[in-house]
This record gives C-alpha cells, sequence and structure tokens, in this order.
C-alpha cells in the first residue's frame, strides 16, 4: 500500500508566499484533490506547496506583512449627531479606513459614511467630529421617543397660541378635553423616563442621562405653565 504523502510545511512554520514576497504563519492545511493547500495568517485563500517556502531557505527580501489594530468608536446602525449639523440625527451606514505610508510618515484615517434620518443625505465625517446618541440596538427606539417629544412640545405651543372659543358648556368641555391629553402627555413622558433611568443605570451611557435631562425640563415646563389661567 503506497504511503501516504506527508505536507511540505507545517501549523506554525513561517513561510514566504514567492508571488508577493511577503512573509507569514501557516495557520491551516488542507488536502484537496490529493494536494495539500495551506492557509497563511487565517486568510481566505489557500496557497500550493509550490507558491510558498520557508523563510529560512528564501532567497530574496521578504516583506512583513503589516497587521494594523484599529478600534472602531462607532459602529453599522449607530444613531450619532455631526458637528455643525444642529440638532440632526444621523446613522452610521458604512465605515473605511484609508492608509496613509510614507518613508518617514505613516498614519491611518478612519471616515464615517451616515445617512441622515429624516431625508436619507449621505454625509462623511471623521470620528471627532460624531456623537453617540444611541447604539444600533436602542437608535429606533430613541428616535420614536425623541419624535414623541418633539410632537409634545408642537401641540404644547400650538394649545398655548390658539385662543379659546365661546363660554359655558363648549369652553368647561375643552378643558376637560386639555386636562386629560396632559394627563397622556405626562404619563407617556414619565414612562419614557423610567425606561432610560434603567437604562443608565444598567449601562451608564451619556445619551441616556441627556434624554432624561431632556424629559426632565419638558414636565418642569408643563408643571410651570399648569397653573397659567385658560381663557
Amino acid at each position: 500500500m503506497e504511503k501516504r504523502k506527508t505536507p511540505k510545511y507545517k501549523l506554525g512554520d513561517t513561510v514566504v508566499i514567492i508571488m508577493y514576497g511577503t512573509v507569514g504563519k501557516v495557520t491551516d492545511i488542507k488536502l484537496v484533490d490529493s494536494h495539500f493547500m495551506y492557509e497563511v495568517n487565517n486568510s481566505e485563500g489557500l496557497y500550493k506547496e509550490t507558491s510558498l517556502q520557508l523563510l529560512s531557505e528564501y532567497d530574496g527580501i521578504p516583506v512583513e506583512e503589516e497587521h494594523l489594530g484599529i478600534e472602531y468608536k462607532f459602529f453599522f446602525g449607530d444613531l450619532v449627531q455631526v458637528k455643525g449639523y444642529g440638532n440632526d440625527l444621523f446613522k452610521v451606514v458604512g465605515v473605511r479606513t484609508e492608509i496613509w505610508r510614507y518613508k518617514e510618515d505613516a498614519w491611518e484615517d478612519v471616515i464615517y459614511e451616515l445617512a441622515r434620518v429624516k431625508d436619507g443625505e449621505w454625509l462623511e465625517a471623521g470620528e471627532e467630529e460624531l456623537t453617540l446618541l444611541a447604539d444600533a440596538e436602542h437608535a429606533d427606539t430613541f428616535i420614536s421617543k425623541l419624535g414623541f417629544l418633539s410632537i409634545v412640545g408642537k401641540q404644547e405651543k400650538s394649545r398655548k397660541n390658539k385662543p379659546t372659543e365661546g363660554h359655558g358648556k363648549k369652553s368647561e368641555a375643552e378643558e376637560l378635553k386639555r386636562k386629560k391629553e396632559r394627563k397622556q402627555y405626562i404619563d407617556r413622558l414619565l414612562d419614557i423616563y423610567n425606561d432610560y433611568r434603567i437604562l443608565n443605570q444598567l449601562f451608564g451611557d451619556n445619551e441616556y442621562s441627556q434624554v432624561m435631562e431632556v424629559i426632565l425640563k419638558k414636565l418642569q415646563d408643563l408643571h410651570k405653565n399648569d397653573g397659567k389661567k385658560h381663557v
């Protein structure tokens, strides 16, 4: 019986990929159609034995493969605000890294691709220009609750500016309706506040305390105006 062929290289061997001159370590060995194929540095591609050579046997000038450790502060779906764009909300839809190498200098730029929530307008921004409001998991909830706060504010403003017509039963009915709506607004605000209070206790993120502050201000404004006479 013919003795089974053994691989020329073993896991952990430092090899040179001849066609590129780059150095790496063997991270996996596969048998494909009776031929051994080698994975180098956990890459997706596989190399034949003839494509590799042990570093100790290589006669050319090897090129050390560079491994970059880049940490990303924001991720896909995160909700952010951008410096210079006021209160507009943006979602992270893409990230790209630009690698710059010169003879005497080297750096990497991380560029975030964003889509504005209200109209989908596309924008690019650097990490230092962004402020996180909610991570991807909580982004939609944040938007819906922030939208509710905006609606409440507009309705309250409209109610203040709208004169009450008529007297008697009509005026009384409108006052009862106003009080009922006000109670619903307050209850909803308190629900939102409690939700974010729990999130803040669990995660301690600044985004949650910011929403809590907005809600408290809304509640204070509602309480301040409660004693005003509506005519």
